[in-house]
């Protein structure tokens, strides 16, 4: 028998994840991570039924009471502020658009979680990821879940060998209907609960308000450009804007424009026609490789540049210690600086960065 911690989000598919370890004959413990800071900026998503929100916490005691395993919730405060509040802030200030539930998988769940199984003499932390762990050739592989629709592998790229030799993710193999079937099955309060699909830390979605509110800093408003220079209008602060937003420019023209590049040194934002949002290169830092070792030569692959966009045929090349050129074999619409490129082949994930730059011209 083993002794398991479980990240129990309040939610059906955390749930089901410790019932389903429970019932192989694993030692259960339910453990809640309170991560949202108590001021007034964040305040509202410690009421909220958010992933770590004190409502979460409730519905996770009350599935643990149900089942008969200790549930604990643990103060993880410091480390989220620090490696994803204050990097989301930072990145959103810098013109970037961050995936701040990658930093958390990270640092939090597989990080901070991970020392804390080990102080309770666990060996093992879960969560209810929809991602599956394989190993082959002596190396953990993090593989896409069975359920296409709601894999998870992109946001656990970062993951290390180490994190991923500790980890289990029963519902790997699962659909969403069948979780929510089990869940109804073993009478759990939380079958019907709604999925979040916010930051949780951010529940009206207003990114600029919260970053303003947290740092303190109002860069202001700036010039909206078009390519070749020109101010067409005024913006309301770069935290408001990403690569690719069309809506809520605040300007008139005959055909539709969209974001195409922020510069936070000059204030500014750059609009163009939907094709200049289009690139094929782009270039990548903060690399994590999963399936294998740094390669030393380019590699085929297939890349996907946020959550919910469609993999497509790729080459990366090393080009450095820590960065790699990709070239897509397709034009990628609003490769967004800040957001994650996860590689892979096939079923696995091969390793993955974060998109530094976008290359435009015909020439690195």
């Amino acid at each position: 028998m083993t002794r398991v911690v479980v990240a129990m989000s309040g939610g059906v598919d955390s749930s089901v994840a410790a019932a389903l370890l429970q019932e192989e004959g694993h030692e259960v413990i339910g453990i809640t991570m309170q991560v949202h800071p108590a001021n007034e900026t964040t305040e509202e998503t410690d009421r909220s039924g958010g992933c770590c929100g004190a409502d979460a916490a409730t519905d996770a005691r009350r599935v643990a009471h149900k089942l008969g395993f200790p549930h604990y919730v643990v103060d993880f405060r410091d480390i989220f502020i620090r490696e994803v509040i204050t990097d989301f802030c930072r990145e959103y200030s810098l013109g970037r658009t961050p995936n701040p539930c990658i930093r958390c998988n990270r640092s939090v769940k597989f990080g901070a979680l991970l020392g804390r199984a080990g102080e309770l003499g666990a060996d093992m932390v879960a969560t209810g990821h929809y991602a599956r762990i394989d190993r082959s050739n002596g190396r953990y592989l993090l593989k896409k879940g069975a359920d296409r629709s709601k894999d998870q592998a992109y946001v656990l790229y970062m993951m290390d060998q180490e994190q991923l030799g500790h980890t289990l993710f029963p519902l790997g193999e699962l659909t969403k209907q069948e979780v929510r079937r089990i869940a109804e099955r073993l009478k759990l309060s939380v079958a019907a609960r709604p999925e979040s699909q916010d930051i949780c830390f951010i529940p009206d979605n207003d990114y600029a308000r919260f970053v303003r509110e947290y740092t303190g800093v109002d860069a202001g408003p700036g010039p909206i450009l078009d390519r070749e220079g020109n101010a067409l209008g005024e913006h309301r602060g770069i935290t408001s804007y990403t690569i690719g937003q069309r809506k809520g420019l605040g300007i008139s023209s005959w055909a539709p424009l969209y974001v195409v590049a922020i510069d936070r040194e000059k204030n500014t934002v750059t609009v163009g026609g939907k094709e200049e949002v289009y690139a094929t290169k782009l270039v990548a830092s903060a690399l994590n490789w999963v399936s294998v070792e740094r390669p030393e030569k380019p590699l085929s692959v297939r890349a996907k540049i946020r959550y919910l966009h469609q993999e497509t045929e790729a080459v990366v090349t090393p080009a450095g210690e820590d960065e790699v050129r990709v070239v897509f074999r397709e034009p990628q619409m609003a490769i967004t600086p800040g957001q994650a490129i996860v590689f892979y082949d096939g079923d696995t994930v091969v390793g993955g960065g974060t998109i530094v730059r976008v290359v435009h011209e015909s020439a690195w």
